[in-house]
């Protein structure tokens, strides 16, 4: 292989969005896209370097497994290049690349995602721990779980979700997608809704966390979903969209 021609690379990658203005590039903003791109652009000592999401997180959401491709002109090893991104003085401390793999130059990080799994983590006690006030919603009030696990069992599967979906400022094809699982546990004080799908819409996991949480407070009943699943049906401010501290995204596949 020529040293001129392009190695498309797939990374996997975890970070605290704390700091920044989402995943996506915005000027004048941090954002986790940008700071990963200047980087790299500096570790192959390139002008610029474009990488591409499996998807974009919004300002103050974190990640386990956001995964991003991107093609360099390097004849560095994986093993090096995943060793010079977490190097000291290159990417902060609150992003770090977990992995790094050679791909298929067809291979795309967004458009050949078959499932992504997001987490939502809510402290449901009186007092907020500190060191936990980034990472997850505080709710004082006790919260049934049954309740909302029943309202879960209703979202599974392939529904119009227009109503739990908030305006992206760009165009959507379809409001239409599959939840495989949505389960919710507690731990302690900690309560954590998982959710696996197809993929998601603008806020779509924070609104079904933000709606789920005034059924688990006695707001609303299990069954209230069900309209709200109805094709055509629009937002309104019954549904609410929890905090973006709450939410991580875990896990997607390929």
């Amino acid at each position: 292989m020529s040293e001129e021609t392009p190695r498309r690379f797939k990374i996997i990658c975890s970070y605290d969005g704390t700091a920044y203005f989402g995943w996506q590039t915005q000027p004048g903003f941090p954002s986790v896209q940008e700071t990963i791109e200047q980087v790299l652009a500096g570790i192959v000592k390139a002008p610029k370097v474009d990488i591409h999401s499996s998807g974009r997180t919004d300002h103050g959401v974190h990640a386990h497994g956001q995964v991003f491709h991107v093609d360099l002109v390097t004849r560095m090893t994986v093993r090096s290049l995943k060793m010079a991104l977490n190097a000291n003085g290159r990417l902060p401390p609150d992003i770090r690349a977990l992995s790094v793999q050679e791909v298929d130059p067809r291979f795309h990080a967004r458009f050949d995602a078959k499932r992504k799994e997001y987490r939502y983590y809510v402290w449901n006690t009186r007092i907020l721990p500190p060191n936990k006030r980034l990472y997850n919603a505080h709710i004082v009030r006790p919260l049934d779980l049954e309740a909302m696990q029943k309202a879960m069992n209703y979202l599974v599967g392939t529904h119009d979700f227009a109503a739990f979906a908030a305006n992206a400022n760009r165009p959507i094809e379809s409001t239409v997608r599959t939840i495989y699982e949505f389960e919710v546990t507690k731990r302690g004080s900690r309560i954590c809704f998982r959710v696996q799908g197809s993929g998601f819409l603008y806020k779509m996991v924070r609104s079904l966390v933000g709606f789920l949480l005034r059924i688990g407070s006695g707001n609303e009943k299990p069954e209230a979903v069900l309209p709200l699943l109805e094709p055509g049906n629009q937002r309104t401010a019954r549904v609410p969209s929890a905090p973006a501290a709450g939410l991580t995204l875990y896990r997607v596949w390929y």
